[in-house]
């Protein structure tokens, strides 16, 4: 029976748009059977956790009558790198109409992360049961490579971005029927490295038609062939059967290059014999109908995984506010005050900011700076020291070592101001123009910068960001503690174009300031997500304009 299914529900933005999106393709192999005199009929149901409840995201069609599926849709979900999703993927067998799954048969669920399944490029593990146990020999993967005796998830993370908006028609297909026309439906295949045809797309059904056109759908060309334009596809042509036991009309094979450039950018239909192959034998066999691929049109996008993918590493470095104004930090009242228990705001940012972004970075060696204090070993004041004392070698191993630094300089440090920030802009940003020079898309900096007030150095601040915007730079500032940050907000942007002192705008928006206390009794994962979440926009958007395309970007 078919199975009525609802479209894919995003959940809202908690910061910015999402960096990409990953397209996950399902397929089961030998799953449990729960039906009697004949075999499940399993669908595929994916949730998202948002907070502590999870929601449905979709589901797969049902495809009848098989322990074997091969699920033609695909869940493109929205993939946000500041933060960690959860998902769950449960199998189904449906014997009925309704969309409730309270009275279906359960086959088995996983439940992982969506950053675990990217990360991993191949991901495997047994579907499990809800006593905890493994449902038979059942697994879900994250690969290409299809087997037996699994359940596989092929997922892809959508790295191209190049998509192909296609149309295909068809002409004078065989009758399989007996008392109508045949009911069509068209299927697109590629062959992996192990030579086994794996599902793309899988077009509507036209009843009783044997010269149908489908509808136009758009794919990405790495969900097509992964990246591999000379990859060989096959065009399978079924006429459907209610029962599932869809027969052969025929077939043909192709690439997606030869598609591309035959199709002429939709200006010339292209024509595919359709062959049967058990009729070839017959010499008075020609084909079984015709396809026509009538559109075949090649559009492409880069995205914030693109350039990280292409080896673009995201360099993080923190300056930390160590002005008097924040206290002495042997005073519990103090933004400094380190204790044993409870980290203060300054360890909370580091923390949850690093946390992210570190993993964007092969060597996670961060350079940790601080300002506005002085500083052994004849306590001049200083807008732009080391962390670890080292200016030769200011590098941090991971978030751990930023906090342990920031800990053991604390003692041997004075606080006293001004509270000037231009002088760690301006350190980031020679290593930023150092990075510009270099061909192709090789790094991007990110500053996190802490302060517990208004900079004094305001218009050098300006003048320092206006320039930094022509860099490949971006900057975070959290205002820590309850001072009046509403100076600060004119760094962001967000209420006008940012200028100078000379009046010159930035050349693009690199700024995000945001108060600490809005995220003060929020899980500290909230202030990566409110911070980071508008990176990636800023990374595409200082390639895009330096017309600077991903390193492993491929031409047309």
């Amino acid at each position: 029976m078919a199975f009525s299914y609802g479209q894919q529900q995003q959940r809202p933005p908690v910061g910015g748009p999402p960096v990409s999106k990953v397209e996950l393709s399902v397929s089961c192999e030998h799953l449990m059977n729960k039906d009697t005199t004949s075999k499940s009929d399993p669908i595929c149901v994916l949730m998202m956790q948002e907070g502590d409840k999870w929601f449905e995201f979709g589901r797969t069609e049902q495809v009848v009558n098989t322990l074997d599926p091969l699920f033609s849709t695909k869940f493109d979900v929205d993939y946000y790198f500041e933060e960690v999703q959860k998902l769950k993927f449960t199998v189904y067998d449906v014997d009925n109409a309704t969309s409730t799954l309270d009275d279906d048969d359960f086959l088995g669920s996983l439940e992982c992360t969506l950053g675990q399944i990217v990360s991993h490029g191949t991901y495997k593990q047994p579907l499990i049961l809800k006593t905890g146990k493994p449902a038979g020999k059942g697994e879900i993967k994250v690969s290409m490579v299809l087997a037996s005796n699994n359940c596989y998830i092929v997922a892809q993370e959508l790295t191209d971005h190049h998509v192909v908006d296609i149309n295909f028609r068809a002409h004078k297909l065989d009758k399989k029927d007996t008392f109508s026309k045949s009911d069509p439906y068209l299927e697109i295949h590629k062959q992996g490295k192990d030579g086994f045809w794996q599902l793309v797309h899988r077009t509507e059904v036209v009843k009783n038609n044997l010269s149908p056109t489908w509808k136009d759908f758009t794919l990405t060309v790495q969900s097509v062939c992964n990246g591999d334009y000379e990859k060989q596809l096959k065009l399978v042509c079924y006429d459907w059967d209610s029962d599932g036991s869809h027969d052969l009309i025929g077939e043909a094979t192709t690439t997606l290059r030869q598609m591309i450039d035959d199709n002429q950018g939709g200006r010339r239909q292209v024509e595919f014999p359709c062959i049967n192959p058990k009729k070839t034998k017959k010499s008075s066999y020609k084909d079984s109908g015709i396809l026509f691929l009538t559109k075949c049109i090649l559009r492409k996008e880069y995205s914030f995984l693109d350039y990280v993918f292409g080896g673009c590493q995201i360099n993080f470095t923190v300056g930390i506010d160590f002005t008097a104004s924040n206290g002495n930090p042997k005073d519990p009242a103090s933004l400094h005050y380190l204790s044993h228990g409870l980290p203060n705001q300054y360890q909370l940012a580091i923390g949850s900011v690093g946390g992210v972004v570190q993993d964007y970075d092969t060597d996670k060696m961060f350079p940790s700076l601080g300002f506005g204090a002085k500083i052994p070993p004849d306590f001049q004041v200083s807008h732009e020291f080391a962390l670890n004392f080292n200016p030769q070698n200011p590098y941090c191993m991971g978030v751990d070592g930023i906090l342990t630094a920031y800990q053991n300089a604390l003692p041997q440090i004075q606080l006293y101001g001004p509270t000037n920030a231009s002088p760690i802009i301006n350190h980031v940003a020679r290593f930023a123009a150092e990075a510009a020079q270099k061909p192709g898309a090789s790094g991007y900096y990110v500053l996190l910068l802490l302060t517990d007030g208004v900079l004094t150095d305001m218009d050098a601040t300006r003048e320092a960001i206006v320039r930094a915007s022509h860099l490949p730079m971006s900057i975070i500032i959290v205002g820590v503690g309850g001072a009046d940050f509403a100076d600060m907000e004119i760094l962001d942007g967000d209420d006008g174009v940012l200028k100078s002192p000379r009046g010159e705008p930035v050349l693009r928006d690199i700024v995000q300031f945001v108060p600490f206390r809005q995220f003060q009794n929020k899980h500290s994962a909230e202030l990566a997500k409110a911070v980071l979440a508008e990176v990636p926009r800023q990374v595409v958007t200082y390639f895009t304009k330096k017309n600077i395309l991903p390193n492993n970007a491929r031409p047309l």
